[in-house]
């Protein structure tokens, strides 16, 4: 649950301008005193530590072996056991359920009825039930909607999908926030040009809410001088971006080594999300009960009459069985689940041992500087076209001067009064970007596939880019059934047998493709202190 607890920090403000006012508060650096209008007003804000989300659990991070599986008896031997370190972040409890996807679709349905287009793409594909001999369609008809399944993981959801309902929930969250706290009217954005984005809010300094649901500014140290303001992101207010766990933060989650570590020893080392060598619950108290939804053998998806061993035919709650031991349901079983990682057979060798991941493509903003419109890579999800910053001229329905100035190719998206899109990976000369080290360092999704110029972008001239990802080792559908929109999805599901159930083992699918056992979960990371206590 989100804790109340900003609403101490904004009433500490006012003590804070008296210590500040008697000289307590000042920089080490220059010997001015902080949230004094006086020496120009540069606030230290009083922070504590990220509060926790809807639906999240803090995972504390730390070193393990990364890509260990038992007995590889697909041949594939796509991984290599390497001991890699995950910074601590945070998990959701559960997999995103039927019901959650069902609100997420209710709120594009009313808010997009412009651009129904949004609505259509959030759909989950309920024909990923049916199959040539069996007799799925009930599920095709029921599963997602009727409420006898709305407390089941949803599926038939793409890697893009997923994605977009993150950055959907990461609005939705931090605009709770503001009115938890009493900066927002609780209003329910109606239509396309009123609901909120957090990019849009800071990208705006809030002045595109001005009059709008803007119910008061902030309080600032600057108070007694009437000075007020919106929030920032230095106020911490806001939560940092939910999103796709990486790879190697799913796997790390999934063990659970918190419960069998003492010191920094591990007791034992583990197969399954739980301790032992079996797939059933050794506690005197549950002896024998299977630990997960899996299949345990030939046509055996549920056991039989009297006595199902996992109670489930297909997927079953996704607060079924018993949480590892960070609290977490379902990390072998029930559904697979969609991770951020693009696919590669041995990413586990080519990545880094502090926080590894394959996937980064280079994305920057930038200004037109003749309008101050913010502009954006297009390389993101349908719904986050609608939703980053929105500085655009002429707001509320006019078109934007500034788009003269923009070469018509150049413009990929422009909804009236909302965003203005651009592809910035390829302009970079005006800010003399090439001359930054890491500048480049980003697009690294196809690193050491083989070619030493492994970025998506390769440079032919100067100044130039273009497309090289058929250049790559992989050329998709023509030498593998890999590129970079083949994305990796981790666990077992009720489709699996137990080999799958390994947090190790590993599979991949085309990120517009899904699937009648693939599911997700959502992850966010953890800034600050690893342990949620300042560092103590």
């Amino acid at each position: 649950m989100i804790k109340k607890g900003y609403k101490l920090i904004f009433a500490g403000i006012a003590s804070a301008v008296l210590l500040s006012s008697c000289g307590v508060e000042r920089s080490p650096t220059t010997g001015w005193a902080y949230n004094s209008p006086e020496n120009g007003g540069f606030e230290k804000v009083p922070y504590e530590e990220q509060e926790t989300g809807p639906g999240l659990v803090l995972i504390e991070g730390g070193a393990f072996t990364f890509g260990r599986t038992e007995n590889d008896v697909t041949y594939d031997w796509n991984n290599t056991p390497r001991r890699v370190t995950v910074s601590s972040f945070y998990m959701d409890e559960t997999e995103v359920s039927n019901f959650s996807y069902l609100e997420y679709l209710f709120w594009t349905s009313r808010v997009f009825t412009d651009y129904p287009e949004v609505y259509i793409k959030a759909l989950p594909d309920t024909l990923v039930w049916r199959e040539k001999m069996g007799f799925n369609e009930p599920y095709v008809d029921y599963y997602l909607r009727h409420p006898a399944y709305r407390d089941y993981p949803v599926v038939g959801i793409n890697w893009l999908q997923a994605n977009d309902y993150c950055a959907w929930r990461t609005d939705r969250v931090n605009e709770f926030i503001l009115i938890r706290e009493g900066l927002f009217e609780h209003v329910p954005a109606s239509t396309s040009a009123d609901y909120f984005t957090t990019e849009s809010y800071l990208a705006t300094n809030g002045t595109k809410f001005e009059g709008d649901r803007l119910k008061q500014k902030l309080p600032s140290f600057q108070e007694a001088n009437g000075f007020e303001r919106n929030v920032r992101m230095e106020d911490g207010i806001f939560l940092p971006n939910y999103r796709l766990p990486t790879e190697a933060e799913w796997e790390y989650a999934s063990y659970g080594l918190i419960g069998n570590t003492i010191g920094e020893r591990i007791t034992s080392r583990r197969i399954y999300p739980w301790n032992g060598h079996g797939v059933r619950n050794p506690d005197e108290k549950y002896m024998g009960q299977i630990m997960a939804n899996f299949v345990r053998g030939n046509g055996d998806y549920m056991g039989v009459a009297g006595w199902l061993n996992d109670n489930a035919d297909v997927t079953a709650p996704v607060y079924s069985y018993w949480p590892n031991d960070y609290g977490l349901y379902h990390m072998a079983g029930n559904v697979s689940e969609w991770v951020l990682d693009v696919y590669r057979p041995l990413s586990s060798e080519d990545g880094d041992e502090f926080r590894p991941f394959r996937g980064n493509v280079f994305k920057t903003q930038k200004r037109d500087s003749t309008e101050g419109t913010i502009l954006i890579n297009d390389d993101v999800p349908v719904y986050q076209k609608f939703t980053h910053p929105v500085a655009v001229p002429g707001a509320h329905g006019g078109n934007s001067s500034s788009m003269d100035s923009l070469t018509t190719d150049s413009i990929l998206v422009s909804i009236p009064g909302r965003v203005m899109w651009r592809d910035v990976g390829i302009q970079f000369s005006e800010d003399n970007l090439d001359e930054r080290r890491n500048y480049k360092m980003a697009d690294y999704r196809s690193e050491k596939d083989g070619d030493v110029n492994s970025s998506i972008y390769y440079k032919e001239g100067e100044g130039a880019y273009e497309n090289y990802s058929g250049k790559l080792m992989y050329e998709y559908s023509k030498t593998s059934l890999v590129n970079d929109v083949a994305h990796v999805y981790k666990g077992g599901s009720w489709k699996d047998r137990a080999y799958w159930l390994g947090p190790g083992t590993r599979r991949f699918l085309d990120q517009r493709q899904s699937t009648s056992y693939l599911g997700f979960r959502c992850a966010m990371t953890r800034v600050g202190s690893p342990t949620g206590l300042g560092g103590k």
